[in-house]
């Protein structure tokens, strides 16, 4: 069976990610669409540079002429965010990105949007899941892709200058120009380099990039920007004095950041700088929204400015519903995806790496001065994570654990509240907490704590890593 994640389906490529399984998710998405009315309908489709995106695209394109749809194809590897916002902006009631995000080489993957370019919910994605079931694959229908151009029922487009122009249009591109900073730039081998590269040179930034060359295997490393995968971005930007560093993973709806001194920013960091920034620099007014996973400090902030911070399950579609359910003008997570009121209600690492240019060029100040701000005012939150490999076997062995003797080891702290909505989550009587859930993209256990020292959030892991024997 073809289960959708947290963040689409992925799958090991010439395992589950295959021609065959390509074309069940298309034929799926149809028989969906042809329940809802939308027959003949424009669908958008576009790709990354990992191995076979380009050909996923043209498989799953096939099928969709044969059931009658118009595939809207975009005619070379672009960033997810791209994708969503041609979805958004043309009201079109689907669309799809071939990619597997910041997934190891071997996984590739498919992203399912929604009228508005929002991520699919479970909702859409669990009815795309039954579709498929009633499918045999010998029974679905397709046009060869060559044909399917000739007679007028696949349209190939570039949106790229719509997409770059609705971002310098809500961003101050004249505090940009005169602050004339100097900005290092690594796509990790991925899709970011024309979008950001065109973005910052348009502000009249100093732009220099690097690992910006096609590469499938992203150089031997996970296309996520950690800090560990960040390390010759940030000697580049401290050999060559750069106001800052820029990474995005491998189809740029993530941002990793390096401040001035070659400091890896954690995404927890960069939510927190640009919610502040919007509240109290430009002034805005509103709630936010983070995932279950990630700082409460936002809490502290959203607090201060008498606005709420809302808590949701990971799975970016869980935060794109609360913005728009609540009118939160930023929306995050600890793994580095945000978005902000205004644009598209899904990951834009591109977005966020222009605002937060912006943010520096506006208010004069490096990231860490404005950290410091920060921390000044609402105390210092220390994050830890971890992550561990799973086989079918123990997961289901640790999930009767968790979830049904609802099994939990012995803290120091006093427990406030437990919360099973997704993962297990415990809150203690401090403020501190600790989150043990798996992933809903890869075969793995997280576990992530927050404490008022580093020490404490260590020792949350340690402990709870102890009790469950990994």
């Amino acid at each position: 069976m073809i289960k959708f994640g947290t963040g689409g389906w992925r799958a090991v490529i010439a395992d589950e990610f295959t021609k065959e399984n390509i074309r069940l998710v298309a034929a799926g998405l149809c028989s969906l669409m042809d329940k809802e009315g939308h027959q003949g309908s424009t669908i958008c489709l576009g790709y990354d540079r990992r191995f076979l995106s380009k050909e996923a695209m043209f498989w799953a394109a096939e099928v969709l002429a044969g059931y009658g749809y118009r595939p809207l194809i975009i005619n070379r590897s672009v960033p997810t965010p791209l994708i969503m916002f041609t979805v958004k902006q043309l009201k079109l009631p689907y669309g799809m990105a071939i990619t597997a995000s910041h997934n190891p080489a071997i996984y590739n993957g498919i992203k399912v949007f929604i009228e508005g370019g929002r991520d699919a919910d479970q909702v859409v994605t669990k009815k795309i899941e039954d579709e498929i079931s009633q499918i045999h694959p010998a029974d679905i229908k397709s046009i060869d892709y060559a044909d399917a151009v000739a007679q007028g029922i696949v349209t190939e487009c570039y949106p790229f200058n719509e997409y770059i122009d609705s971002i310098l249009q809500v961003i101050d591109t004249g505090a940009i120009r005169r602050a004339r900073l100097r900005i290092a730039i690594d796509p990790m081998y991925g899709v970011s380099q024309s979008s950001l590269r065109t973005i910052l040179m348009t502000c009249r930034c100093d732009v220099d990039v690097i690992h910006e060359q096609h590469d499938t295997l992203f150089g031997g490393r996970m296309p996520a920007p950690s800090a560990d995968a960040l390390r010759l971005l940030s000697n580049y930007v401290v050999e060559n004095h750069c106001n800052l560093g820029l990474a995005t993973d491998g189809d740029a709806d993530r941002l990793g950041v390096i401040d001035e001194n070659g400091t890896f920013l954690h995404p927890n960091t960069l939510l927190v700088l640009l919610y502040y920034y919007l509240l109290e620099y430009r002034g805005w007014k509103g709630p936010c929204v983070r995932n279950n996973s990630t700082t409460h400090l936002l809490d502290r902030v959203a607090k201060d400015h008498n606005e709420i911070c809302y808590e949701v399950p990971v799975g970016f579609k869980h935060i794109s519903a609360k913005m728009a359910e609540s009118g939160a003008i930023i929306g995050g997570e600890s793994s580095g995806g945000l978005a902000v009121r205004g644009h598209i209600a899904g990951k834009d690492g591109i977005y966020a790496a222009a605002l937060l240019v912006e943010m520096l060029a506006a208010t004069g100040k490096s990231v860490s001065q404005l950290y410091q701000e920060i921390t000044d005012k609402y105390g210092m939150l220390y994050y830890e994570d971890a992550a561990f490999t799973m086989t079918n076997a123990r997961k289901a062995e640790l999930q009767d654990l968790l979830f049904v003797q609802e099994k939990l080891p012995t803290f120091p702290m006093p427990i406030e509240k437990v919360s099973r909505e997704d993962g297990c989550k415990v809150y203690f009587t401090d403020g501190s907490w600790i989150i043990c859930r798996f992933s809903g993209t890869e075969p793995l256990l997280r576990m992530a704590a927050e404490g008022s020292t580093q020490a404490q959030a260590r020792e949350y892991l340690r402990i709870w890593q102890r009790d469950l024997e990994l």
